[in-house]
């Protein structure tokens, strides 16, 4: 399959979607931020220095989302009809789960808004409490899930 954001001389550029359908579209992303127990528990039992550490990094995830086009250079700005995150604490790994769902209704799809959503609210979850635990580890930010469009629905392996 070839880069769609390479011309014929390789010169990068954003692709042309003037003759692309609109249509539905979602995107769903999830990422992890691994930590103490120790961690958790304060930010679980609300206790962080900060704040509310998953209601700012929530805020932070929707508030990237609508500044992808700004941070990825070939990224279309979209008109995004919904931007959610879902922050979960789990003792088991232990650390923060996050997810994000993104929606519109365009030609082009909104995977990059939701991986940039799920990053930069672990960044935030990690700046919001680094003081106490600087061995947090974000790991596994992927796409788990994106419909619409030409390509179809695409559902990663659990």
């Amino acid at each position: 399959m070839p880069l769609t954001h390479f011309d014929a001389q390789g010169h990068a550029h954003m692709v042309d979607v003037t003759d692309k359908a609109v249509t539905d579209r979602v995107a769903v992303a999830r990422g992890l931020v691994v930590m103490e127990p120790e961690t958790l528990a304060l930010i679980a039992e609300g206790r962080a220095k900060k704040g509310d550490v998953l209601s700012v990094a929530r805020l932070a995830g929707i508030m990237a989302a609508k500044r992808t086009a700004d941070l990825i250079p070939l990224c279309h700005p979209l008109p995004l009809t919904r931007v959610a995150l879902d922050l979960t604490a789990d003792p088991a790994l232990p650390g923060v789960v996050i997810e994000a769902t993104v929606r519109t209704t365009g030609q082009t799809g909104v995977e990059m808004e939701a991986l940039t959503a799920v990053t930069v609210a672990a960044l935030t979850v990690y700046d919001m409490v680094k003081a106490v635990d600087r061995a947090m580890r974000i790991e596994g930010v992927r796409l788990i899930l994106k419909d619409g469009g030409k390509s179809g629905r695409f559902e990663a392996a659990r």
